[in-house]
């Protein structure tokens, strides 16, 4: 969070805790309506006030257009959306999601029971690494076997190449493929070889 965004999060916060105050203080009883309105009278019949009070106004309605509608991210915050950084003494490494889906979709396909992988990779709040595995199996897979396997297989693999931990590998189970094993037989014909005797 850049520093325009805290100081619109601290200004409105202050705002809205001054105006419950008043409201509290003014239901009880506590706080005389005739200062409020006194108060208001003022903003709007000295000059110099009544400018204040719009500039004020002016930069308050600016930063909640901001707020709502602009989000702003640092540098960093912007590459590690992109995928994860990496950083070491000798420079920067930005591994992106796609490098990090194909690598898992690599895995999955090493394996002969699966067809039609998709991947997805995500990070949580904490820049922990999740993936999401979608395929289908072949009939003889078992499934069990086969996604803890894939599980495990995944994170070593990203731990080996990139060294970064897998906090979880989530496998969905679209659906089963059916194979066709029937074979059509094929009619080869058989040209007709005509010969033609030269009478003399």
């Amino acid at each position: 969070m850049k520093f325009l965004d805290r100081l619109a999060l601290a200004v409105f916060s202050i705002i809205i805790f001054v105006l419950a105050v008043l409201l509290c203080l003014l239901m009880f009883g506590w706080f005389d309506v005739e200062l409020v309105e006194s108060a208001l009278n003022y903003l709007k019949t000295n000059e110099i006030a009544t400018n204040i009070t719009i500039g004020t106004s002016i930069v308050l309605l600016l930063l909640a257009l901001k707020s709502m509608f602009f989000e702003s991210y640092s540098k960093e915050e912007e590459q590690s959306r992109e995928g994860i950084l990496l950083e070491n003494d000798n420079g920067k490494l930005l591994v992106s999601r796609d490098t990090l889906e194909n690598l898992a979709t690599s895995v999955v396909k090493t394996n002969n029971s699966v067809e039609n992988v998709v991947s997805r990779v995500i990070l949580d709040k904490d820049k922990n690494l999740i993936i999401f595995i979608n395929l289908q199996v072949k009939p003889n897979a078992i499934i069990k076997e086969l996604s803890s396997g894939l599980q495990e297989k995944i994170k070593q693999t990203v731990k080996d190449s990139l060294g970064l931990e897998v906090k979880e590998v989530n496998i969905k189970i679209k659906n089963i493929t059916n194979e066709k094993n029937e074979k059509q037989d094929e009619k080869v014909a058989t040209p007709k070889v005509t010969i033609e005797k030269e009478v003399k």
